[in-house]
C-alpha cells in the first residue's frame, strides 16, 4: 500500500501573481495526490490565515503544514499560533498540533517548523536577518540604534533563539517516539535544516555567518538520537528555508531532503511512500508543467 503526497516549501504566496499561482494549484489538483505537505514560509502573518484557506479551498484535501520565519513576520509568536488553531480542520491541520499522523500502514508523518537556533556556525558573525526585526519576539531582543551601530551586543536575542529551538524540539520529540515504536518508516516535515550538511544554499553548504540562522541543531539533536535508538525505522526529513535544494545521508537510517525555491516561482516535489520506503522525486515540477 503506497500513499502519495505533493511537498511544497517556501511559497512566499504574497509574491507570486494570480496566473503563476493558478498553474501551480492545477497541477497539484491533476496530480491528485492523496496529502499536501506546505514546509513553511507560505506568506506573512497578516494574510497567512487567508492564504490557507484559498489553497484548501482549492484541493479538497488533507494539507499538512508547519510555519516558517516569514509567517510570524509582522506579528508574534504566540497570536500566529494562536490563529492557527482557530482555521477550519476539515482540510488544514497544523502538524505540532495533529502529533503522529498515519499516512498508511507502514509510514506516519511527524513535523514542527523548527527555529534557526544560533547553535551552529558562528553567531558573533552572523547578519542582521529580517527575522529579528520584523517577529515581534525577536526584535524586544535587541536595541535598534545597536542594529545599526555593528549588532555587537546580541547575547540576548541568542539566548532567545536557543529556546525557540529547544522547543521546536521538545514539541517534536513526543510524536516522533511514537512514530518510530510504531512505524517501519516516518517522515518529518519541518522548514529549518536540522544539520549543517542539510543546509545547502546555492549548490553548498552555508558558511559559518549563515549557518546559525539556518539551521536547528536542536531538531538535529532529537532525531539523531531516535534514528540511533531505532536503527530499523527509516527517517526522511522534508525542510526548506535556505532557498537551496539538496541531500544529505545523516545516518544510514536517517536522510534529509532539502527543498529549493525562488520568490515569485511556486513548485512542488512529488513523493511516495509504501512498503518499499520513501522516493522522493528529484526534481520539483514547477508552475506550467505537465505532472503526468
Amino acid at each position: 500500500m503506497s500513499t502519495t503526497l505533493a511537498w511544497a516549501t517556501d511559497l512566499h504566496l504574497d509574491s507570486v501573481d494570480a496566473p503563476d499561482l493558478e498553474r501551480f494549484c492545477g497541477d497539484i489538483v491533476r496530480a491528485n495526490p492523496d496529502v499536501i505537505l506546505l514546509g513553511g514560509d507560505i506568506a506573512d502573518a497578516s494574510d497567512l490565515h487567508d492564504w490557507l484557506r484559498l489553497l484548501a479551498e482549492r484541493f479538497e484535501r488533507p494539507i499538512y503544514f508547519v510555519l516558517g520565519n516569514h509567517d510570524y513576520y509582522g506579528g508574534d509568536i504566540a497570536s500566529v499560533r494562536t490563529r492557527v488553531r482557530e482555521l477550519e480542520p476539515q482540510w488544514l491541520r497544523w502538524l505540532p498540533d495533529s502529533g503522529c499522523v498515519e499516512l498508511n500502514r507502514d509510514t506516519a508523518l511527524v513535523g514542527h517548523g523548527g527555529w534557526g537556533d544560533a547553535r551552529l556556525g558562528d553567531f558573533s558573525l552572523s547578519p542582521v536577518l529580517t527575522d529579528y526585526l520584523a517577529i515581534k519576539d525577536l526584535a524586544d531582543q535587541i536595541d535598534l540604534d545597536d542594529v545599526l551601530s555593528g549588532f555587537r551586543h546580541r547575547a540576548s536575542l541568542k539566548r532567545k533563539l536557543g529556546e525557540l529551538g529547544d522547543e521546536a524540539a521538545e514539541s517534536l520529540r513526543g510524536s516522533l517516539q511514537q512514530a518510530v515504536l510504531g512505524y517501519a518508516q516516518v517522515v518529518v516535515l519541518t522548514h529549518v535544516p536540522p544539520f549543517r550538511d542539510a543546509c545547502w544554499h546555492a549548490g553548498r553548504i552555508s558558511t559559518e555567518d549563515w549557518l546559525p540562522g539556518f539551521s536547528c541543531k536542536a531538531t538535529g539533536d532529537i532525531l539523531i538520537a531516535e534514528a540511533a535508538r531505532h536503527p530499523e525505522c527509516r527517517i526522511t526529513v522534508l525542510c526548506g528555508h535556505t532557498h537551496g535544494g539538496g541531500e544529505a545521508q545523516v545516518l544510514p537510517n536517517l536522510h534529509v531532503h532539502t527543498g529549493d525555491a525562488d520568490y515569485g516561482s511556486v513548485g512542488f516535489r512529488w513523493i511516495e511512500v509504501g512498503e518499499p520506503g520513501v522516493t522522493v522525486a528529484v526534481d520539483p515540477w514547477h508552475v506550467g508543467s505537465d505532472p503526468r
